[in-house]
């Protein structure tokens, strides 16, 4: 029975702050439960790991360009010597645009977030607050039972 209960303070939590630190059990499984009742709830949950991000906000809401690996290879002519430049749509933006009709929303489920600096913390905890409908989890750290508290909360802490 404990599972059918499990999530309900979580998400409450999510929807009244907008973005939340977690801090999960490192054996894992426990996230997943809460990603499903997420989706449970009407939301759609987007995965992602905070390394590689590079510059969050472009990441997230603005279009940026990317070089893939040039594995050797270089090109020739007047573009640069790594390789062409790629431009890629903003990711929460164009999930946002995706949403089904009868979705409450997008939650960003951040991983590894303990890597993340100040700046880019308190960014992604003010995120909600431009579109209602996108919410944030960044896992911060690991402990013995999965808790939470708010993400702005998790700043001030570290």
């Amino acid at each position: 029975m404990a599972l059918i209960i499990t999530g309900k303070g979580f998400i409450r939590d999510l929807e009244k702050t907008g973005a939340l630190g977690t801090y999960v059990p490192l054996e894992g499984g426990y996230e997943g439960r809460y990603q499903r009742r997420l989706r449970a709830a009407g939301y759609v949950t987007l995965s992602m790991s905070a390394r590689g991000l590079g510059d969050v906000g472009a990441y997230l809401t603005g279009v940026h360009g990317v070089r893939p690996p040039h594995l050797g290879k270089k090109t020739i002519g007047n573009e640069a010597a790594v390789g062409m430049v790629y431009y890629i749509p903003p990711i929460a933006t164009y999930q946002l645009e995706m949403l089904p009709p009868k979705s409450k929303g997008l939650v960003l489920w951040i991983i590894e977030g303990i890597i993340l600096s100040r700046i880019e913390i308190e960014y992604l905890a003010n995120l909600p607050k431009q579109d209602s409908r996108l919410k944030v989890v960044v896992e911060m750290g690991g402990d013995r039972v999965f808790s939470w508290k708010n993400l702005i909360e998790t700043v001030a802490a570290a």
